[in-house]
């Protein structure tokens, strides 16, 4: 994907990031792998101000090219999930309200519903609190997210990943969706949790679920019903 290309996305998502409510003001940060490192978008920059020129060209070392606004403060986190895993093209952290509810109470996200299946889990885990933008919560991240695609951050938000942006950003929207259901759950009583096997089960359909493109990859809506 030619890097303008992948600049219009990357804007055209941090826009449709506030427009799902996800964040408020310039909270979330998005990042697209790109040949060479990875586009990320800027600090203190709020989604309807940003232009696709704008958007911070970086190696996975750290590396900016100069003459560039600087990268968000969490580039750390997404540079180290990219060196990390091959399969992540695309990366997505905001603080989306009931996400970041459960994550300020330690609360991972159980197997309460089959679509948490969406993050190659069992659960949605929680990673420990480390300062934002840090090495050690780089590191938490990782460890958290193993081979899923989503993860809570405690006392901070949640982070998901893709191998596209839209994929990214679908599986933000689950993740808070979840969370909501979650947290309303609490309210009754507390939620009664599939099983390992049943979660198996769910991966299993999830497997061939949508229509499959010539390259294997799923099309159009990723949540089955």
């Amino acid at each position: 994907m030619q890097t303008d290309t992948v600049r219009c996305a990357l804007q055209q998502s941090y826009r449709r990031l506030a427009e799902l409510r996800l964040g408020t003001g310039s909270s979330g940060n998005l990042s697209q792998r790109v040949d060479g490192g990875m586009l990320i978008t800027p600090s203190g920059i709020e989604p309807g101000e940003l232009r696709a020129e704008q958007l911070v060209a970086m190696s996975l070392d750290g590396t900016a090219a100069p003459r560039q606004l600087r990268p968000s403060s969490e580039w750390r986190m997404h540079a180290a999930l990219y060196r990390a895993r091959a399969d992540v093209h695309a990366l997505v952290h905001c603080h989306s309200r009931h996400a970041t509810v459960l994550a300020c109470a330690h609360r991972p996200i159980p197997a309460l519903h089959y679509m948490v299946a969406i993050a190659a889990s069992d659960e949605v885990p929680l990673a420990p609190y480390a300062t934002f933008g840090s090495e050690e919560l780089a590191a938490a991240a990782v460890t958290a997210m193993g081979r899923g695609r989503a993860c809570l951050l405690a006392n901070h938000g949640q982070l998901a990943a893709g191998e596209t942006l839209a994929q990214a950003l679908r599986v933000a929207v689950e993740v808070e969706e979840l969370a909501a259901i979650y947290w309303g759950s609490l309210a009754i009583g507390g939620a009664q949790v599939l099983s390992a096997q049943q979660m198996e089960a769910v991966r299993a359909k999830f497997a061939g679920y949508g229509q499959q493109q010539a390259n294997g990859h799923q099309g159009g809506n990723t949540r089955p019903d």
